[in-house]
């Protein structure tokens, strides 16, 4: 260790880039919460990693098929239980999609 370290080209900030994310705080339902740190501790990604993954694939899905996510009204009117079932449905499949293109060897 020295006695004296040079900081005179150092930056303030995060070490780690962030570009392409936007940090927010966000009121989720416990149910929603634990659900996605299951399927984290269970295939190895962080729960943050779980829920975007998960929100992307359910936008995508609703651009995809616009007159299906206007007829539901779930972004409207809220989840109910049986929407969150579905949720969770939704999550495992998509983190069995990201489990497939990451490890490529591995058997659905």
């Amino acid at each position: 260790m020295q006695d004296e370290y040079d900081f005179s080209q150092g930056k303030r900030g995060a070490v780690a880039s962030n570009k392409g994310k936007t940090r927010i705080t966000i009121m989720l339902d416990d149910a929603v919460i634990e659900a996605a740190r299951t399927v984290a501790e269970n295939e190895g990604f962080g729960y943050q990693t779980v829920i975007n993954n998960t929100l992307r694939h359910a936008l995508l899905d609703a651009v995809a098929k616009p007159e299906q996510a206007e007829s539901s009204g779930q972004f409207k009117k809220g989840i109910t239980a049986a929407d969150l079932k579905g949720l969770e449905k939704k999550l495992s499949a998509a983190v069995g999609e990201i489990r497939r293109v990451l490890e490529p060897d591995a058997k659905p």
